[in-house]
């Protein structure tokens, strides 16, 4: 007999502060519906000297371990592509600030901003085998592009925390998937580089091709029809490319593109990130939490996901929202976190954006910028240290 397992409890967290929009606009004399309507943000996270994904994962995931308790989680999985470390995983980190059991694994996982979702499909597996276990995830990420640069307004910064368990109080998750891989060059960082590099025109192409390949092969696995799903969960580099991506599927499968079709499929599942701005592998699963949050009773509605990470690797996969689910949101918690930003000046974010540690190994304390629970208080002999307030 199958098993019921999926997100049991999901959290978000962003940085400490924000870059409106209308400021980039004036600083490089873009008209701001380039941005509003354009792309359809309105502004973006931008983290503090203080902190980075550890600290944004990390607050995250507390209130979840204050809820259910650490006892049966026995892994953690850490997806990111801003990695902090290229051995150690930077949710080691968050397990040590979280005081989780030492008998733990501990993962990161990286495929440009698919990895959440490979992180959940672990998770899953890991579940299916012993149902008495629960297993953490954390989508965390800092999206950052070179000043003055095309991609520099669909900067953000944001964490998301799920739990995955058997008998799931918000979302199970349904097989199959619709998967898909093709070696496209559209967005890549070296590691010799702290940005990203981006070939706008390319990316979106290979996004669109993504979604034509998952929900072909999906269709294929014996998934449900497009018209069955109540909403439509997209990663959103930037919120207008959800749109973009739901309109090719629909022409793509002989359905009629009306805005308000469109409007109605995904409209609540922007709202975080168009305050919030990228956060890459944690982009879908803040639409899910915007979607819970706001739409009506969704019970034993299916929901569709596309995780798209470029490079690129990408699924088509459906949840059900479980009855009761409202009983379990932290609605409140997560407006919180967003509307206690503090709103950051031009000149302020630019130096937030050019601040970098020294490569010398030496001592270098941060300055205290952030109020949130977990700082990282600055390096020493090339080890980064963590505080929990």
């Amino acid at each position: 007999m199958s098993i019921s397992i999926g997100i049991h409890d999901l959290s978000i967290a962003t940085a400490e502060f924000v870059l409106p929009h209308t400021a980039l606009a004036a600083y490089n004399g873009t008209d701001i519906g380039k941005y509003h309507v354009g792309i359809g943000q309105e502004s973006m996270s931008v983290p503090a000297a203080d902190e980075d994904i550890v600290t944004m994962g990390a607050a995250a995931a507390a209130p979840i371990i204050a809820r259910h308790g650490k006892d049966r989680i026995r892994t953690v999985v850490f997806a990111t592509e801003s990695s902090i470390d290229q051995a150690k995983a930077a949710g080691v980190y968050v397990h040590s600030l979280l005081g989780l059991q030492s008998a733990t694994r501990v993962v990161e996982l990286k495929q440009a901003c698919y990895g959440a979702t490979a992180a959940l499909q672990f998770a899953i597996g890991l579940v299916q085998r012993d149902p008495a276990q629960q297993v953490l995830v954390i989508a965390s990420d800092v999206s950052k592009y070179e000043l003055d640069s095309p991609g520099e307004a669909t900067q953000g910064a944001a964490a998301v925390a799920m739990l995955v368990s058997v008998d799931p109080a918000l979302v199970r998750i349904e097989d199959p998937s619709g998967l898909f891989t093709a070696d496209v060059m559209d967005f890549w960082r070296p590691n010799y580089r702290d940005a990203a590099l981006v070939d706008g025109q390319e990316s979106i192409g290979a996004y669109l091709q993504a979604a034509e390949g998952t929900w072909k092969d999906y269709t294929e696995q014996g998934g449900r029809s497009l018209e069955e799903f109540a909403a439509f969960c997209y990663h959103q580099p930037f919120t207008k490319m959800a749109y973009k991506a739901h309109r090719h599927l629909l022409n793509y499968c002989g359905y009629d593109t009306d805005k308000d079709v469109i409007a109605r499929d995904l409209g609540q599942t922007t709202a975080y990130n168009t305050v919030i701005g990228n956060s890459y592998t944690a982009s879908v699963y803040l639409g899910l939490a915007a979607l819970l949050d706001q739409a009506d009773d969704l019970s034993g509605r299916p929901v569709a996901f596309l995780s798209y990470g470029s490079g690129s690797v990408a699924e088509f996969f459906a949840g059900t929202v479980v009855a009761g689910y409202r009983e379990h949101l932290r609605t409140e918690e997560n407006q919180e976190a967003i509307s206690r930003r503090t709103p950051v000046d031009y000149a302020g974010y630019r130096a937030l954006h050019e601040f970098k540690f020294p490569a010398d190994g030496g001592d270098h304390a941060t300055p205290e910028q952030t109020t949130g629970p977990f700082r990282l208080a600055g390096i020493s002999g090339h080890k980064r240290l963590y505080q929990r307030r």
